[in-house]
């Protein structure tokens, strides 16, 4: 005798994008109950997406107070917090959960996610081109160290002139930490995976502590499109590749750029990734400067579905 199968259906899409196949792909499950921490790992790993989330629905009043229970992992682990994953879920729950097809129900304005981090609230409004938007309500910064110039370019395999001497390298974590290497030119970003090797960087990055590097330049006149306009074009590549949008980073970012005097207090601006390798992103930022304190740090952009599928066990 065979036991019988367990089904779990999930959604494909594709975040900081209004766009279908363009972004950075997410898969969510909508119901991850059964399925073992193995599992959840195992099946991130069979997506072979940046992240794969798990939704465990649980009960409605501990739902409102604390958010719904979501868990994310990456092809190798389990996250403690990820920005792309964040957004992308909050929208299904949002547009699946509270307000499921043929439902005569109002959507929420506020979607909050329970995560390892803690609660984490993403509201919802419409955009000037008509699209939904949401924007997702990160930790409090914690600014870690700051690099020296002359190690972080031995352990990337950059020029040292490559790196824009008028910023700081610094690890920043709203949840996740990552280092921001300002570069001076846009030329340094376009080449960058001709130069840069993650596992080569990797010792330095554990022994410094720094998390993942988040490539950034103010050079973005060259940008045209939907991307005309960004302030930072950045990049992100880590030891599943690299990432076409990283909303965890793009926190850490704003937050940098607001204590670095890169963008004003609470102004809102756009960083474009991904464009280098045509999965083009665009995370909309902004977070508050109150003495020497940021706080406020928001991160936004659209997701567009473009899968919905059932797995088999």
């Amino acid at each position: 005798m065979t036991s019988e199968a367990r089904r779990f259906a999930f959604v494909q899409l594709d975040v900081f994008t209004a766009k279908p196949l363009e972004g950075n792909q997410l898969a969510v499950f909508t119901d991850a109950r059964g399925l073992s921490d193995q599992e959840m790992q195992a099946l991130a790993k069979e997506m072979n997406l940046s992240e794969t989330t798990f939704i465990l629905p649980g009960d409605p009043s501990v739902e409102a107070r604390d958010g719904v229970r979501v868990r994310i992992f990456t092809v190798e682990e389990e996250l403690d917090f990820a920005g792309h994953p964040t957004l992308g879920t909050a929208s299904v729950i949002r547009d699946r959960l509270f307000a499921p097809e043929g439902a005569d129900m109002k959507r929420p304005a506020e979607v909050a996610l329970a995560l390892r981090v803690g609660r984490i609230p993403v509201t919802f409004s419409v955009d000037k081109q008509g699209k939904i938007f949401g924007e997702m309500l990160q930790r409090d910064p914690e600014f870690g160290p700051v690099h020296p110039r002359e190690e972080v370019a031995r352990a990337t395999g950059l020029a040292i002139d490559d790196i824009d001497p008028n910023f700081p390298i610094q690890t920043v974590s709203t949840g996740l930490p990552f280092t921001i290497v300002p570069l001076r030119k846009a030329e340094t970003l376009l080449q960058l995976h001709q130069k840069f090797s993650f596992s080569t960087a990797a010792p330095y990055l554990k022994q410094a502590s720094a998390g993942f590097l988040y490539f950034v330049t103010r050079d973005t006149a060259g940008l045209t499109g939907d991307a005309k306009g960004a302030r930072l074009e950045s990049r992100m590549i880590f030891y599943n590749g690299e990432d076409p949008a990283t909303g965890s980073a793009a926190g850490c970012c704003a937050s940098w750029m607001v204590r670095h005097g890169v963008t004003k207090n609470d102004e809102q601006v756009m960083i474009a990734q991904g464009l280098r390798i045509h999965r083009p992103s665009y995370l909309h930022v902004r977070a508050r400067l109150e003495g020497e304190k940021v706080t406020g740090v928001r991160v936004g952009g659209n997701t567009a579905e473009v899968l919905r599928g059932e797995v088999t066990l």
